[in-house]
């Protein structure tokens, strides 16, 4: 409880996360000094906490997301959604959910869709008489489709965790992710009722619909490469993320012609930054993992959970809330590498799937990337409409709301994850 206290009160300090985690991993392993633990164990859990062979597939699936977005990707994802929702209520705010959900599918990053997405969507909300707050909390709430639907980053991480099966995560997430961003337009559709948002009464031609979705097609099949690579056993998830850049690149330099030397140093510039920082997260993690293991946290964690309840449903109903309270001060990565390695067993124990469970842990998370007090979605969008935080925090409460209620349909109807996973032979 001390070390979890530490991590908390560090980053509402300011400090940065792998700062806050390492600081956190020392003095645990201080206090473990009874038990002999060499202090050489920090570098062998950092290292080993980014050396897995499936985690290769972190930076390319980054650097496959900046070459697609700097191709781009998303005016022409924009233009897609926004073909497919007409004239619909709050016609914008639906496309912006819709575009989301498939630029996450492309990058896998909360952060990434937030930035790229809402950077076209805010403003545009904005300018055609939306609330600032509004346009924020919709672009913030619905960047969680992107860990969500494949591929998914945290998904890798949760695999690499735990020894999952990061393909049968990718086949568990999809009809969530879409769960997911049908939830959120359903609270725009009723957010619509009370506040009358505007409507576009503009209507695409023939001529005009075939020439958006010739100039969509290319970035819509990447996901379906990857998926499909993935499914038909063709490649690995790692290896599909090299065929994402290779994919990418052919886009990129043969299709679009957009892209020079000078943006494809820009954009490995951005993608080893980006890396680097998720990286340092996940080996700290790693170390305060170990920490936590070396101190029974998990055994005493698994006696509190058993003290209350040896019901799964219970158990899944604790873990919600642990989870949801933890994405609002953590970042969603480390503190999948922190806890999925101390609550997998008990989950296991009680006859939880693991796919069905990262699934719910990767949901928690990519929620809590639009959560106040520390929702990096929520800051990005904030910043994007010169908003003040106190407002798009208030704001973004009816769409989590209605993210709770997708949560509780996944945590408590497995079949919604394991379905697919099951008819491929994952599970």
């Amino acid at each position: 409880m001390v070390l979890l206290l530490i991590i908390v009160v560090t980053m509402l300090l300011g400090l940065p996360v792998f700062v806050a985690l390492g600081l956190t991993g020392t003095i645990g392993l201080a206090m473990t000094s009874a038990a002999n633990i060499p202090w050489n164990a920090i570098a062998k859990n950092i290292y080993s906490g980014i050396s897995a062979y499936a985690q290769l597939a972190v930076p390319l699936f980054i650097l496959a997301g900046e070459i697609m977005n700097t191709s781009g990707i998303t005016e022409r994802l924009v233009r897609f959604a926004s073909m497919l929702i007409g004239r619909m209520p709050a016609s914008l705010a639906q496309t912006t959910v819709l575009t989301s959900m498939f630029f996450g599918s492309i990058t896998g990053s909360a952060q990434a869709t937030t930035a790229c997405v809402g950077g076209n969507m805010i403003p545009a909300m904005i300018k055609e008489g939306y609330p600032a707050e509004t346009a924020v909390a919709v672009s913030a709430c619905s960047s969680a489709c992107g860990p969500v639907i494949p591929p998914s980053i945290m998904m890798i991480l949760y695999g690499c965790s735990v020894g999952a099966s990061i393909g049968g995560l990718f086949m568990g997430g999809i009809i969530p992710g879409i769960l997911l961003a049908l939830g959120l337009m359903v609270v725009v559709f009723i957010q619509d009722r009370r506040l009358h948002f505007p409507r576009r009464t503009k209507k695409y031609s023939h001529e005009e619909k075939i020439a958006i979705l010739k100039d969509s097609i290319f970035p819509l099949l990447m996901p379906v490469i990857i998926i499909g690579g993935i499914m038909g056993g063709i490649c690995t998830p790692t290896e599909a993320a090299a065929v994402a850049v290779a994919y990418a690149l052919f886009v990129g330099l043969f299709i679009y012609k957009n892209i020079t030397w000078k943006l494809m140093l820009q954009m490995l510039k951005n993608s080893v930054i980006t890396t680097a920082s998720t990286l340092l997260i996940i080996g700290v993690a790693k170390l305060v993992g170990y920490v936590f293991t070396a101190l029974q946290v998990p055994v005493m964690l698994a006696n509190a959970f058993m003290s209350f309840s040896d019901s799964k449903y219970v158990f899944l109903l604790l873990v919600n809330i642990l989870l949801l309270i933890m994405g609002m001060f953590m970042d969603g990565g480390a503190s999948i590498v922190i806890f999925a390695p101390i609550l997998v067993p008990i989950a296991t124990a009680l006859g939880i799937n693991v796919i069905h469970f990262g699934v719910i842990m990767t949901l928690n998370m990519a929620m809590g990337t639009a959560t106040p007090p520390l929702g990096l979605c929520l800051f990005i969008g904030c910043n994007i409409a010169d908003l003040k935080v106190e407002k798009g925090a208030r704001a973004v409460l009816p769409y989590i709301a209605g993210e709770l209620v997708v949560l509780a349909i996944v945590t408590y109807l497995p079949e919604i994850v394991l379905f697919i996973p099951r008819w491929l032979g994952y599970v």
